[in-house]
């Protein structure tokens, strides 16, 4: 008897070991930090927790994603019609494709509760929220994801992890269809006759969006436009950023962000924001810059591409501060040894 149990025991301290390898450190951590706010997806729009959660690991690399970090978007939210946020593109399944950008990823977690709050997915919810399964099948059914193995990758990161526990004990139930009656999860014997308890409407009032070109005018009544140097420019304000900046103006924000030489750069309140591309030579043949100038805010004042500078003046790209008075030429100058 004692050598059967010891056997179990092995069996068992087997079994453990491998599930453990099978569990990714960065995965566990990811799901520790976004726990709460998925099971609150479960709790307001009633969307398994298990469901968000798979989709979130699997969509942003358990938010390791380029799309992750860089615009805060941990599901593939691509751009739609409707879309009045921030824009982030990038390589898909085609190039320079437009993603949805967020302040935080929390808005990234409600943006793609709202976003399956859509009629294409309402026979979602046709299931029970325990049901992790039929929600990853009907998924991909209703069209979120082309890929054929899509479903059983939510599955097999759900099984792994548990994240079909994630919201025990936070008060979610499901109610029958039939009868309006709260379910327990025990006596849910067919669970397509279930849907889940939605605690109030997520979609807002309707309100008319402006046009185009209302944005447009709009933008201008609250940023002057300035010029120097040939080139139309306005100042940004509290609350401006390149994308929303790009938005009003209906223009690209990669194209936006080019024309002022910000690529990996955040706007601040006084920053000139060129509203075509700057000149190759500035205004003035030189100037002399302060310690503590940076190259960026140089080019910006005198309306020149940085690129122009650097190769007038043989400076190397990573150059981005002077420390020491320098004079800076603006034009190439015609007798290098008047220099």
């Amino acid at each position: 008897m004692k050598k059967k149990y010891f056997l179990i025991a092995l069996v068992g301290l087997f079994a453990a070991s491998v599930y453990g390898q099978r569990q990714n450190a960065t995965y566990l951590a990811y799901i520790e930090a976004w726990k709460e706010v998925a099971v609150q997806q479960q709790v307001d729009y009633g969307i398994p927790a298990s469901i968000t959660m798979a989709q979130a690991l699997l969509e942003s690399d358990a938010g390791r994603s380029e799309l992750a970090v860089e615009a805060k978007n941990h599901f593939g939210m691509k751009c739609t019609s409707d879309w009045m946020g921030g824009v982030y593109y990038h390589d898909d399944e085609t190039k320079n494709e437009c993603f949805r950008q967020y302040g935080d990823a929390a808005e990234s977690f409600r943006d793609h509760s709202l976003f399956l709050k859509r009629p294409r997915y309402e026979s979602c919810f046709e299931i029970a929220v325990e049901d992790y399964e039929g929600w990853a099948y009907r998924i991909r059914q209703c069209g979120y994801a082309t890929d054929p193995m899509y479903s059983q990758k939510l599955i097999r990161l759900i099984e792994t992890y548990r994240l079909d526990t994630l919201a025990n004990g936070s008060g979610v139930k499901s109610v029958s269809k039939a009868t309006g009656a709260a379910v327990p999860k025990a006596a849910v014997a067919h669970k397509s006759d279930v849907i889940a308890v939605v605690t109030h409407d997520p979609e807002p009032p309707y309100v008319a969006p402006l046009t185009a070109k209302e944005e447009k005018e709009n933008f201008f009544l609250e940023h002057p436009k300035h010029r120097f140097n040939g080139v139309a420019f306005v100042l940004a304000r509290e609350g401006d950023t390149y994308s929303n900046v790009a938005f009003r103006l209906n223009v690209r924000e990669r194209d936006l962000r080019e024309d002022n030489d910000a690529l990996g750069r955040d706007l601040a309140v006084g920053d000139r924001i060129y509203l075509a591309p700057k000149k190759t030579t500035g205004a003035n043949e030189y100037v002399w810059t302060f310690p503590g100038q940076t190259m960026w805010a140089l080019c910006q004042e005198e309306g020149i591409k940085m690129e122009a500078v650097q190769k007038l003046n043989g400076l190397a790209p990573d150059i981005r501060l002077f420390h020491t008075r320098q004079k800076i030429y603006l034009k190439k100058v015609k007798d290098d040894a008047l220099r």
